[in-house]
Formats: structure tokens, sequence, C-alpha cells
């Protein structure tokens, strides 16, 4: 019996419309504010058309294009670490040893709890009196820092903060696709004499290439629209030494009330992200010519 046509579309149909309304509606939505300039609490009948002004502005301004620079170093050094990170703890407990079972819940937990207590706990972490990372560095001999008052102690702090909350989700996606490589490839390459090096670098890794492409790309897109935690943490500060270009169109919103001006600068935000996304789907799938 042939299967209608209509049936993938029915199936289809309610995940496309909620995928809309979710996700490309807003999109439309932050597009077309950019063309205004409103202020919240204002009807949007008031609303006054500034053409391109505000996209003009957003690529002009340099404190974009400062938080712009300050979050591409966030991410590459945050998603780096934790790439390296969860990589090598999954490949650690990818064999059954004693507490696997303890250690990749534990290793877990940190994901699982909500940005805002993250931010706090590691602000009272590095408080600069009674902190617990300044009273470890004093058992041996080493003087307190006030790490959330200096720009570059700062930006080592909300970087170890989401190293420590995100590291999980890669060790999760690599327990998952490890387990998931054929065991006769394994067992073929120690048969040829392929040492512990070898098979993970040479077989393992790349039979695994297309979940690390992934992962890379959901991480850098998570690190670029991180908010919360950085928002409790430093709010920017000191000076604007932390403030990421999401927290940085947070404060062009609702701090400094032009949402027209805060909507072209998440536009310029997504083409960042669509091309970062785009090169790390690259990886998994390159694309080749057959001619």
């Amino acid at each position: 019996m042939r299967t209608s046509p209509w049936i993938p579309a029915f199936y289809l149909g309610p995940a496309v419309l909620i995928m809309v309304a979710a996700c490309l509606y807003p999109v439309l939505s932050a597009f077309q504010l950019g063309f205004f300039d409103w202020s919240m609490g204002t009807p949007w009948s008031d609303a006054r058309w500034v053409g391109l002004d505000s996209f003009v502005s957003a690529l002009s301004d340099p404190r974009v294009w400062s938080s712009l620079w300050t979050t591409l170093q966030f991410a590459a050094v945050s998603v780096s670490v934790e790439m390296v990170a969860g990589i090598a703890l999954a490949l650690a407990l990818e064999r059954p040893v004693r507490g696997t079972a303890f250690f990749r819940t534990l290793f877990i937990l940190p994901m699982m709890i909500a940005p805002i207590a993250v931010g706090l706990a590691w602000r009272y972490l590095f408080d600069a009196q009674f902190g617990l990372v300044n009273a470890v560095l004093g058992l041996f001999g080493i003087a307190a820092r006030g790490w959330l008052a200096d720009p570059t102690l700062a930006f080592a702090a909300i970087v170890v903060a989401d190293i420590w909350q995100w590291t999980p989700f890669v060790f999760i996606m690599m327990v998952a696709a490890l387990a998931n490589v054929d065991a006769a490839v394994i067992e073929a390459s120690r048969i040829d004499g392929a040492k512990w090096w070898q098979m993970t670098f040479m077989v393992k890794l790349p039979m695994v290439m297309h979940v690390i492409a992934i992962t890379l790309m959901m991480r850098l897109i998570d690190a670029f629209r991180v908010l919360e935690v950085i928002y409790v943490l430093t709010f920017g500060g000191p000076g604007d030494s932390t403030e990421i270009l999401a927290l940085h169109i947070y404060k062009t919103a609702f701090v400094g009330q032009q949402l027209g001006a805060a909507a072209a600068i998440s536009v310029l935000l997504l083409v960042v992200v669509v091309a970062l996304s785009w090169g790390a789907l690259r990886l998994s799938n390159p694309l080749k010519n057959d001619r």
C-alpha cells in the first residue's frame, strides 16, 4: 500500500509550526525592532522609524566591538578547555573501573544547577575577604587576591565558572559517542599492535568526530548567549572587562531603554553565531568537490 504524501506533513507539521513560533518569529521581530527607536513602557504607536541607523550605530560603536572581542576570547578559552577536559574525562572513564558510576554522576551535577545559583556560588568563592579560593591560597602562603576587582582575574573567574558548569555536557556527549564505537574496529586495531594513544587518536576520536563537531557547535552557541552567570558574578565589570555581547545587549535594552539598538546588536550576534555554527558543521561533514 502506497503511503500518502500528506502523511509526513501531518506528523512534521506541528513540530515545524512550534519551531517557527518559538524561533523564527522572535528573530524576525528583533530584526523589525532594529528599524525603530522604541522604549519599554510606551505604546508601539509611539515608536519612531530610524531605518538602518541602529545597525550602522551598532557596527560603529567601539563598545559593541569590545564586547564582541571579549565574547570571542571567552568562548575560545572556555570552550577549548571544556572540549579537552570533557573528552579526557570520557576516555578516562570509558573502561569499567571501581567507582565509575559514582564519578559519572558527580561530573554531571554542575550542569544541573541553575545558572543564577552557579553565579552566586562562584561569587562567594571568589570573595576577596571571605572566599574559599583566597582561603586555600592562604594555606600555601599566597596573598589574597581581589578576583572580581581586577580585569584579568575577573575574566579568569567567569571562564572558570563556565568550565566548571559545562564540561559535564561535553563529558556526557563523548561518553555516549564512545559507547557506540564499533568494538570490532577497536579489536582489529589492538590485534594490529596499536598502542593506547594510537587507538585513541587514530581510531576512536576520528570515528566520533561528527559528535565532537556537534558538541563544539552547541557549546559555541551557548558560550555566545551566556548571561546569568556573568550577570551575577561580575555584571560585566570591573569596567567592561567581562562584558560579553549578550550582557551588553541586556544593558542596552533594559538599563539604557534602547530596545531598537539592542535588537540591532542582537542581529549582529546572530550573524556571528550562525557563521561559527556553519564552521563547526563543516568539521563534521566537510563539503566535497566531486569534480
